[in-house]
């Protein structure tokens, strides 16, 4: 049977420690890698939500208002939100429709709203760009089942997420693997060093990776940049032999070699 929450004031001590389960043996993460961000200006919904999230597997990030939860998400994609509707200063529609500008598809938004729960709310919430609308109170189980739901259908595999990259992105990313440093990159492309910089920060958000390294490594792994191994560069230079076989190609320094020896004898 769902449990459902009735209650807006969930004490600590009646909640387990998130992340434990009895006799605090701390609970193995099948989940996505990533965090759930969850916004809410009540610190006992916010609480709950942590709690029965980080025991279901999933690591959490919290915010308080609207402007909070954009810097947070400017420093690190969310694996997805949970959104309340109304928030102090900036509010949840406001939120909505900075992640999907910044975002896209990427992260799922699951809206919470204690006051609009009209048909027409829903509507407007799911038409903003929500994947989902849930009204408090809210039965615990069907929120984490519809998290498990939004997550299979939409955490990308590497392929999708290196899909997801601009044609300007791709070329930084190619320009990366091929061992160039961001100064190197501006030159060739034409383009200032802090906006190589931004693209880089979005290359690395969205393939999900820490470093430029690692992303050079999905680069190669999911076959977006040719391997090429680097060859010597040789300078030739013809020089006259007393030989039947006409003049012969050899490196300029192994001819200087020849000559020194030669005068030596």
């Amino acid at each position: 049977m769902a449990r459902t929450v009735l209650a807006w004031a969930p004490t600590r001590r009646s909640l387990k420690r998130p992340g434990t389960r009895h006799g605090g043996t701390r609970v193995a993460s099948s989940s996505p890698r990533g965090t759930i961000l969850l916004v809410d200006d009540d610190p006992d919904i916010r609480l709950l939500l942590k709690t029965v999230l980080c025991n279901a597997g999933f690591a959490t990030n919290e915010a308080v208002s609207g402007e909070a939860a954009v810097e947070t998400m400017r420093r690190e994609q969310p694996l997805l939100v949970v959104l309340d509707v109304r928030l102090p200063g900036v509010s949840g529609y406001e939120v909505c429709r900075w992640l999907r500008e910044r975002f896209r598809d990427i992260v799922p938004i699951i809206f919470m709203s204690a006051e609009r729960k009209e048909s027409f709310d829903r509507a407007a919430g799911l038409m903003l760009g929500a994947d989902d609308y849930m009204m408090k109170p809210f039965s615990i189980d069907e929120l984490v089942a519809r998290i498990r739901g939004l997550l299979r259908r939409t955490v990308p595999s590497p392929r999708l997420l290196a899909e997801s990259l601009t044609a300007r992105e791709l070329e930084v990313l190619r320009l990366l693997a091929g061992g160039l440093t961001q100064a190197d990159i501006a030159n060739q492309l034409l383009i200032s060093g802090k906006t190589v910089g931004t693209h880089i920060e979005h290359i690395l958000m969205k393939l999900d990776v820490p470093s430029r390294a690692q992303a050079v490594a999905v680069a190669y792994r999911e076959n977006l940049v040719e391997p090429t191994v680097a060859m010597p560069t040789i300078t030739l230079t013809t020089a006259s032999r007393p030989s039947s076989f006409g003049p012969s190609l050899l490196p300029a320094a192994t001819l200087r070699m020849a000559s020194v020896a030669k005068a030596a004898r």
